[in-house]
């Protein structure tokens, strides 16, 4: 009975790991094809990705329900507890990113002149960095990687110094060019939100480090 219960638990964690690798297998797509579609003005590349964002909520469900369960029937201690509850709160960071590049994709239609319009030639390769933070922070999850979680948390740092380098040169551009002021305000919400999927990439490599070790990375400002 007790090698029993020790499977049953271990295909539990098999199958919440597999759901959280799928939730952030979309969630890099979507980051991915919500700023081509930007670039591009690929309205109907947009639409998937906003449609393709009821599956990170079902997903999510999921997890949910699958960790509660586990709780209540396996009694979870110590390591095995850290490795649910780091799911279940993962599952919610990792939604919230889909989310903020649905929100992305909203904003195709906002962008006027698109092929004149610089600006818009910056957003690519902070996403790039952003999906890569992503990408990094799900192997160190399915790896249990505590050294790679502090490397996620450390590249914070670019996402955030693209994103002040982006505030200034957009808002210099407003200034000079006051008739793409609309759009250029769509662009600072783009980079916002980018901005924003790299703290929740942080968010989940400091959970994960936390999972893999008993405790959390160390304040490198303190």
């Amino acid at each position: 009975m007790a090698d029993h219960t020790v499977k049953a638990f271990d295909e539990d964690i098999t199958r919440l790991r597999g759901l959280i690798g799928e939730m952030g297998g979309l969630a890099e797509v979507a980051i991915e094809q919500a700023l081509t579609a930007l670039v591009r003005g690929d309205t109907e590349l947009a639409d998937e990705v906003v449609a393709r964002d009821k599956k990170l909520d079902e997903l999510e469900t999921q997890v949910d329900k699958l960790a509660v369960r586990v709780i209540a029937l396996r009694a979870p201690m110590a390591d095995d507890l850290r490795e649910v509850i780091a799911a279940l709160k993962i599952a919610g960071v990792v939604e919230r990113i889909g989310d903020y590049s649905k929100n992305i994709a909203k904003r195709v239609d906002s962008i006027e002149g698109r092929q004149t319009f610089e600006p818009l030639t910056l957003l690519p390769a902070m996403g790039e960095l952003a999906g890569e933070m992503v990408h990094d922070v799900l192997i160190a999850y399915a790896a249990r990687d505590a050294s790679l979680a502090r490397e996620v948390i450390a590249a914070d740092e670019k996402v955030d110094a693209f994103y002040n380098s982006i505030f200034r040169n957009v808002v210099s551009y407003m200034v000079e060019n006051p008739a793409t002021i609309s759009s250029a305000a769509q662009l600072l919400f783009v980079a916002r939100n980018l901005e924003r999927i790299g703290d929740h990439a942080t968010n989940v490599a400091e959970m994960v480090h936390y999972a893999a070790t008993g405790v959390y990375p160390p304040d490198e400002d303190s």
